[in-house]
């Protein structure tokens, strides 16, 4: 039978984070505790993905979900990329490691497709696009709930044609990556509660809101204004189940930075972070392109990261990220959700 969202004890969604901060543990506690965790399928292999949804599923007697990134026509210039690593010169001798090399791949989708049809999550969510219909057909056969991100109405119609269970209303608040279907496009910024509206008002297909999303008092409201759930990513990056490297977790609470913006300084793609000097000095030179921009940077971050450097790594988060708080998954479903 197919897992409807609306059967949530804890109308909680633990958001997909790729890179690192979602784990099978993560996952696996946020559904034990009545909401939804998600293993995150984005950067894996076909084969570590596999291996993550399966160590989540066999933590939890609880319904499990997983993410899928759509792979999407390259929005790259080579001329571009190449300038902007002439750009990245200095990063590369700062940290010690030679740039990454561009290149265009499409995550494994064909793989990971295989993968849940396989292990049968509850819920298969999708960003930056969707699946074809015959891949949506393929899901629901096998008692795989569609969800969809969507950033726009003209996303949510086109999710509609295609039948999907779920959509995930994304605002323009939500750490990490835009979910938007169109890599060129400037990133959506109706609010959430407008986009909701939107959706409420013109489709008939449950929607979870996403964005910026923290507290209880918020879960209430994007909940009185018609949705069936609230996603939360941002509010789960310090809890004890989650993968968030220590510099991340402490340049979110440390008070070195104080705003959030919209960058794609890392990815080639727009994505929304702690402002820090890698985005403040190289924003205005970083081009379209992902996932090339993302391979280019990825020594450099990691580099970062290792010599516990918060300044050349992207730090996503949401603009509510001074409301986060530490702890159990469980503890923070049971803080967020209370009264909803």
């Amino acid at each position: 039978m197919m897992f409807d969202l609306r059967e949530l004890s804890a109308p909680v969604l633990v958001a997909p984070m790729a890179g690192g901060p979602s784990t099978p543990e993560l996952a696996a506690a946020g559904s034990a505790a009545g909401g939804l965790g998600f293993v995150a399928a984005g950067y894996l292999t076909a084969q570590a993905f596999a291996d993550a949804l399966s160590r989540a599923q066999a933590l939890t007697t609880s319904p499990v979900a997983a993410n899928l990134f759509v792979p999407q026509p390259s929005a790259a210039a080579p001329a571009a990329i190449e300038e902007y690593a002439r750009a990245l010169a200095a990063e590369s001798e700062r940290y010690g490691v030679n740039l990454g090399e561009p290149r265009f791949d499409d995550d494994g989708w064909a793989a990971k497709i295989e993968v849940l049809l396989d292990l049968r999550p509850a819920v298969a969510s999708f960003t930056f696009g969707l699946p074809s219909a015959d891949e949506r057909r393929r899901l629901g056969a096998a008692d795989i709930a569609v969800a969809a991100t969507v950033t726009t109405l003209a996303e949510a119609r086109a999710a509609a044609a295609i039948d999907v269970d779920v959509l995930v209303a994304q605002g323009p608040s939500a750490g990490g990556h835009r979910g938007t279907f169109d890599p060129s496009a400037d990133p959506a910024t109706e609010s959430l509660d407008d986009l909701l509206g939107a959706l409420t008002a013109h489709l008939d297909i449950p929607v979870v809101a996403a964005g910026g999303l923290m507290t209880a008092d918020d879960v209430r409201r994007v909940r009185d204004a018609g949705a069936v759930a609230a996603q939360l990513g941002t509010a789960f990056l310090l809890a004890d189940e989650a993968g968030s490297s220590a510099v991340h977790r402490a340049a979110l609470v440390e008070g070195q930075y104080t705003e959030t913006v919209v960058t794609r300084a890392f990815s080639g793609r727009y994505a929304r972070g702690l402002r820090n000097r890698f985005i403040d000095e190289h924003e205005a030179q970083a081009p379209l392109g992902y996932p090339e921009v993302h391979y280019l940077t990825s020594p450099v971050r990691k580099a970062s990261i290792g010599a516990g450097d918060p300044d050349a790594v992207n730090i996503w988060a949401g603009t509510g990220f001074p409301k986060i708080r530490g702890g159990s998954a469980a503890d923070i479903i049971a803080a967020v959700s209370a009264g909803a």
